[in-house]
């Protein structure tokens, strides 16, 4: 089950690029695959550009992606956060990622070390790390939450929306199919009642024939009154299941509607 499949990604793109506008931290959705499924917010050149751009500094962001649960300090010393998307019933859909902010003013000197591991322009380096946001962890983690939060809400709502139209979909067609069922077994009964006329209007005219037959007669008499029986049970219970025919083709027919 993808988050596509159901929610209206347009809205879940309105959510993700409000939250990035009014909080100034990067962000993006990714689905339960890793692929992203929304655009990229605020995403820094210090990460994108220098810390991802070169091959170590990828492994150690796609690790930190995979692994990283809640806010947490990323390999290069800024604070990222990893918040899952999942139902109710615990199924994971994906995450929102992000944060790329600096949690106090940074020390130089750690960055250049960084950059010289990664093999990194120490100047262009500590540049872009000038131009990333500082935020403090608690506004971080709030910030975070609350994004997380509100992802969450809404991909639930999609997803009952989304669980309820198709129940009511294959209701209505359960229904339908009821109905249709009911009608066979109203034709069905009133083929019953057709046989058991038949049946007496057989036994009358067997008592009839063995009137006049007399002594001959009757153990065709017996039958017939046998017949006549039978005919006024299928009756009665023909009787008894149209009437409760009836009041289930009113109970369908008004849901039906």
């Amino acid at each position: 089950m993808k988050i596509q499949d159901f929610c209206d990604m347009k809205k879940f793109e309105e959510i993700m690029k409000n939250w990035a506008l009014s909080t100034g931290l990067a962000t993006v959705a990714v689905g339960a695959d890793g692929e992203y499924i929304s655009e990229c917010y605020n995403f820094t050149d210090f990460c994108i550009k220098y810390t991802r751009g070169c091959p170590e500094g990828l492994k150690r962001c796609e690790k930190n992606d995979r692994e990283g649960k809640g806010v947490y300090p990323c390999h290069a010393g800024l604070m990222d956060f990893g918040i899952p998307i999942e139902l109710k019933d615990g199924t994971v859909l994906g995450s929102v990622i992000g944060g790329q902010v600096l949690p106090q003013n940074p020390d130089e000197e750690k960055f250049r070390a960084t950059a010289r591991e990664l093999g990194i322009d120490e100047d262009k380096y500590i540049d872009a790390l000038h131009k990333v946001s500082v935020k403090s962890e608690e506004e971080i983690k709030a910030s975070a939450q609350l994004l997380g939060d509100v992802i969450n809400m809404y991909v639930q709502h999609c997803y009952e929306s989304k669980f309820s139209a198709d129940l009511l979909k294959d209701l209505k067609g359960g229904i339908s199919k009821a109905a249709e069922e009911i009608a066979v077994a109203n034709s069905n009964t009133t083929q019953i009642e057709q046989y058991s006329n038949r049946q007496k209007i057989l036994a009358l005219n067997a008592s009839i024939e063995a009137a006049r037959a007399g002594e001959a007669g009757k153990g065709f008499a017996v039958v017939a009154d046998e017949v006549q029986t039978l005919a006024k049970g299928m009756n009665a219970t023909s009787a008894n299941i149209k009437r409760a025919l009836d009041e289930v083709t009113k109970t369908i027919n008004s849901l039906n509607r």
